[in-house]
């Protein structure tokens, strides 16, 4: 048996970094391949993990707290910073005038819950119980699915019970998060029969929706110049006068095709190749000419259209208009893709690294194009981690800053939840003002994410594991899943009839929206398994923002003030 003494210290001696590194290993491993098992074809996905951790701690496969704790905060931190990566560019473009209102739901439903939570917590708990309310913060946080908000929560009781062991609130999320994930799919179904709602009506109200939002995309149309007011005046006169967004990126005069610029001067005849917005193509053709048939291959050169990538990052921010396509290289700039969605290129459109761009010009001039953009796809693959570090350290200084509050027993820090949170959102967006890439592939993106997410279930299991079994088991487990789901379904069934009798929302854009404020992607996916178009992806990512970010600063709010 002492041949196998090497084993045996590997799984005991808590403080070597083999034992940790192990630990860490099985924990993850097992509890993501246990989060893949369906049930009634719903799996709880990464969040397993931190079942896995319970169990580890509970029998004593632990590491020393220290170690627990930073690489719990590490990978929190981690974790919300790529997440605020992802949904910065996004973040303000959500406020439309349909948005607001999605997210004034949204937010109504986050102020329900804790409202819920409280009603519970003196229903049902013991108040005189210093751990009775961060257990229900706990358990308001598994029953809305979030872990950063467990995480912001977690750091908030670090600096409240100074001088004692904070309550190890995961027990609470555990109890909850099975039940609440569930109760979101489930809630969201009984608002279908509470408001009489038809699928297939759903979706034709969709597809009449999707045809009068066509208007936004970029339309293309070969016009004939029959107006005798244009007759020698330049591009630049007629955009003016029209007063509409337009590019002209081909232009065929007796015989000859060449690439106009803004002095390029019209004629009666000449034949043009137009890219707007769809909205605008009826008074352009108004104002123009007929839309005809051009055979575009009579021409002096030849032209091509080439879809090039922007990888060099000195571009990084500046608008189409101050590159002078037309004048300095002879090609112009149809549209940008950006994320998978097609922007017209408006003058103003600053662009991203990311970014693909139709350029439309002689071959040369296109090539010329292609390598001042980089078009580069192994450059891209790079990820840009100095951003990511570089944010981090912003964000970690941001959310260090105390904000002193009366009536709170210490100042108010957004900590290395919402301080990193805050930054990458904003980096997300306007990162190009100070010359930060901030373009990470998808994959990278969930790749940091996931990992900073599984370290950070991973430590709080552990860590809750030795006190589980006589807080939950023992103790009053069973009215933790009670609370949580009430906590899951009451504001579900109060806000999503609203949103439907009031705000005559689409049910599936409903859908998208419940689960984007419960940052639920289980419900995400059951809703886009009812529904063939994109509604409820649109609802998820319009509230998805501002509920994550409300989620995390509302955790630290709750503790700080009420759990002092």
């Amino acid at each position: 048996m002492e041949s196998f003494q090497w084993l045996k210290d590997l799984f005991i001696t808590t403080d070597s970094v083999a034992h940790i590194a192990l630990l860490y290993a099985m924990v993850i491993a097992i509890g993501v391949y246990l989060g893949k098992i369906k049930i009634f074809g719903i799996s709880l996905g990464v969040t397993f993990v931190l079942f896995a951790g319970i169990v580890a701690g509970h029998f004593g496969f632990t590491a020393p707290t220290n170690i627990l704790t930073f690489i719990q905060d590490f990978g929190l931190i981690l974790f919300v910073f790529m997440i605020g990566m992802q949904v910065g560019p996004g973040f303000f473009e959500s406020f439309g005038t349909a948005g607001i209102k999605l997210n004034g739901l949204a937010a109504t439903a986050i102020l329900l819950n804790i409202l819920v939570m409280f009603a519970c917590y003196f229903i049902f708990f013991d108040t005189s119980n210093v751990n009775n309310l961060p257990m229900m913060v706990g358990t308001l946080y598994g029953a809305v699915t979030n872990t950063p908000g467990l995480g912001a929560a977690n750091e908030a009781l670090g600096s409240v019970f100074t001088s004692s062991t904070p309550p190890q609130i995961a027990s609470g999320y555990a109890c909850a998060y099975p039940l609440g994930v569930l109760g979101i799919i489930g809630a969201t179904i009984l608002i279908r029969y509470i408001c009489k709602v038809r699928l297939e009506k759903e979706e034709e109200r969709l597809h009449a929706m999707e045809q009068a939002n066509a208007a936004q995309k970029p339309h293309q149309m070969h016009l004939e110049v029959t107006n005798s007011y244009l007759e020698g005046r330049t591009l630049l006169q007629v955009h003016d006068f029209l007063n509409r967004d337009f590019v002209c990126s081909r232009i065929l005069h007796e015989g000859h095709v060449s690439i106009p610029n803004r002095n390029t001067v019209f004629h009666k005849g000449d034949q043009l190749y137009i890219v707007c917005a769809e909205a605008d193509a009826e008074a352009i053709i108004a104002f123009i000419g007929p839309q005809i048939e051009v055979a575009w291959e009579k021409q002096d050169q030849p032209l091509v259209s080439k879809r090039v990538l922007v990888t060099n990052p000195k571009i990084n921010g500046k608008t189409l208009g101050g590159m002078h396509f037309s004048s300095v290289y002879g090609v112009n700039v149809t549209r940008v893709t950006r994320q998978g969605m097609d922007l017209f290129a408006s003058a103003g459109l600053p662009l991203q690294v990311g970014d693909r761009i139709m350029v439309v010009g002689p071959e040369d001039a296109v090539d010329r194009v292609a390598n001042k953009m980089g078009n580069s796809i192994r450059r891209l693959d790079a990820p840009n981690i100095a951003t990511i570090f570089v944010g981090i350290i912003m964000g970690i200084i941001f959310g260090s800053l105390p904000i002193a509050i009366p009536g709170m027993p210490v100042p108010m820090k957004l900590g290395i939840a919402g301080g990193p949170l805050i930054i990458a959102i904003l980096i997300g967006r306007y990162g190009y003002k100070i010359k930060l890439v901030t373009y990470t592939t998808t994959s990278a993106n969930m790749m940091l994410r996931e990992i900073g997410l599984v370290l950070f279930l991973a430590s709080v299991g552990i860590k809750a594991g030795a006190g589980f079994w006589s807080t939950v088991v023992q103790g009053d487990g069973l009215l933790y899943v009670l609370t949580g789901f009430l906590i899951t379904v009451i504001p579900i069934l109060i806000v999503g009839p609203i949103a439907r009798i009031r705000f005559k929302f689409n049910y599936f854009t409903i859908m998208g929206m419940i689960a984007g404020t419960y940052t639920d992607p289980p419900a995400l996916a059951y809703a886009n398994s009812v529904c063939s178009k994109e509604a409820p992806a649109l609802g998820y990512s319009t509230v998805y923002p501002l509920s994550m970010f409300l989620r995390i600063f509302t955790a630290q709010i709750i503790v700080l003030f009420f759990c002092g």
